[in-house]
């Protein structure tokens, strides 16, 4: 015992055993902790996730075309989105295109992406919104610079290396 009557907590369990616990296996615990505490975490789970991770980017990548490149202007090869035609609400508009793209991260952040991706993805979202902060030329600038589909590119290089899709052509 301690002063004040209280234990010191190693005291507590002074019969068990205790031992040094090698880098693999204080990784092996780190992870069954993050699982069991952030049980919404795709990265960090033990059991095969890649199903998950799939439905995920699929998932993403069809917001990311929705927002940046669903309509095709015929005769060109321009493409833009609802990200362009709803900045063209003045204030509703772009938090609602920003909203969605804000979405893209959060789920990227629950892939388990690294910080410093999800800081150029935030860079990247941060640069639309001071394009489209211009009243006309914001509304040119949207065309052009695809924020989602950036972001998308890179989700999607994190995934390939944390969650590969299996080519099914392979012999």
């Amino acid at each position: 015992m301690s002063m004040n009557g209280v234990r010191a907590p190693l005291a507590v369990f002074s019969r068990l055993r205790c031992r040094t616990l090698s880098p693999e296996e204080r990784l092996k615990l780190l992870r069954i902790w993050e699982t069991t505490v952030t049980f919404y975490s795709y990265a960090s789970s033990p059991i095969d996730t890649s199903p998950r991770a799939a439905e995920t980017r699929a998932r993403l990548n069809t917001l990311a075309r929705f927002l940046d490149s669903v309509v095709r202007v015929p005769g060109t090869n321009i493409r833009f989105g609802a990200d362009a035609l709803l900045n063209l609400i003045p204030g509703v508009g772009m938090l609602t295109s920003k909203g969605m793209s804000a979405y893209l991260i959060w789920e990227a952040r629950r892939l388990g992406v690294p910080l410093s991706t999800l800081l150029r993805m935030i860079g990247n979202v941060g640069v639309d919104f001071v394009i489209s902060a211009v009243p006309l030329v914001g509304w040119v600038g949207d065309v052009f610079y695809r924020s989602n589909l950036r972001n998308m590119d890179l989700l999607r290089r994190h995934l390939d290396k944390a969650h590969p899709v299996p080519n099914r052509f392979q012999r």
